[in-house]
């Protein structure tokens, strides 16, 4: 993930076998953010709670949804 501020000036090129390419754009995020494997979050807290709810697995009803016909494979949180 890169994050641009106004007015860089960003160069793309793809490999021989093409690319994919996906942008996003808006507003900065106020405040820092917190990084752990798949998380993202406002609050190291906020953080713990995913953990939780992910090791968790209730995923009809805990925080984390998944697609439909997409639930044959649990990849655990790793261990550190």
């Amino acid at each position: 993930m890169m994050v641009f501020r106004p007015g860089d000036a960003i160069t793309v090129k793809a490999g021989p076998k093409g690319a994919r390419l996906m942008l996003l754009g808006g507003e900065t995020l106020n405040g820092p953010r917190y990084i752990w494997w798949n998380f993202v979050a406002s609050s190291q807290e906020k953080i713990e709670a995913a953990k939780e709810a992910w090791a968790k697995g209730d995923w009809d009803h805990g925080r984390f949804h998944l697609p439909p016909d997409d639930n044959s494979e649990f990849i655990p949180l790793p261990e550190l």
